[in-house]
């Protein structure tokens, strides 16, 4: 069985959807888990769930573009719980426009986000991490988007497949400190995220919302099912206590199918 007693989690955007999953199921399995949203009330609200569960966890109001914010946060976390073992890095938003009217602002959001939010969460991490070889873990949370592409989602694309770079030099400078690095990369899961593109993609691509769910987010699944948010979870949770470096620098795609490599 895998245990993360004695472990200390930072999570991003982990008030709702997948990052409040894997919280949960990370405090269910020992870990101590400092909840970081950019709502600090969600954040505080999401901690106090996992509080009355008999679980341990703080809540954090963390801008994953901020340096300062991250930089807050994250000793924010190893002061109340000593250490940090395991960062997730899944705070993200999405923006669907075809390429041409993609507003800049836009993309640069997206980016931020993603891209350096990422970075910046990992730059923080690291500095407790390397501190005498104690190591860690950093996953991100990519997408089957980190392999492939679809229509009107180039900011988000972009963004994903970079997190692969990130993630696998990380892996190449990690090592000597004992940290490794993951990505997960969810097909569709029904998160309040992917709730709001199917009525924005059935209006841009003229076609029904059923005809999204069926025939765009599940069309090249092998049994047209949707991930759900407990995949992810177990997911972050066996990476997480994988006792070696064997699997350090990979992706692994979690989507029925969707994509395999």
């Amino acid at each position: 069985m895998a245990s993360l007693d004695g472990k200390v989690a930072l999570i991003t955007g982990a008030a709702s959807g997948l990052g409040k999953a894997i919280a949960e199921l990370y405090a269910k399995n020992g870990a101590a888990v400092a909840i970081a949203d950019i709502n600090q009330q969600a954040a505080d609200a999401a901690a106090a769930e996992i509080k009355a569960a008999g679980g341990k966890a703080i809540g954090i109001a963390m801008d994953v573009t901020s340096e300062e914010a991250v930089n807050a946060g994250t000793d924010k976390t190893v002061e109340a719980f000593g250490s940090l073992d395991v960062l997730i890095s899944n705070a993200g938003v999405q923006i669907i426009n075809p390429i041409d009217q993609f507003s800049f602002a836009d993309w640069k959001k997206m980016l931020a986000i993603h891209l350096d939010g990422g970075f910046l969460t990992t730059k923080a991490a690291l500095k407790h991490m390397y501190k005498d070889n104690r190591g860690g873990t950093v996953i991100y949370m990519g997408s089957v988007h980190s392999h492939e592409a679809s229509k009107l989602k180039s900011a988000y694309v972009t963004a994903k497949h970079g997190l692969l770079g990130l993630a696998r030099t990380l892996a190449k400078e990690g090592a000597a400190h004992n940290v490794r690095s993951h990505v997960i990369c969810p097909g569709f899961v029904r998160t309040p995220l992917v709730e709001k593109q199917i009525p924005e993609q059935a209006k841009e691509l003229g076609i029904t919302e059923a005809d999204v769910i069926k025939n765009v987010m599940l069309k090249d699944t092998v049994d047209g099912v949707f991930t759900t948010v407990d995949d992810i979870a177990q997911t972050a949770l066996f990476l997480a206590a994988f006792p070696s470096a064997a699997l350090t620098g990979q992706s692994f795609v979690v989507s029925h199918g969707w994509y395999m490599q």
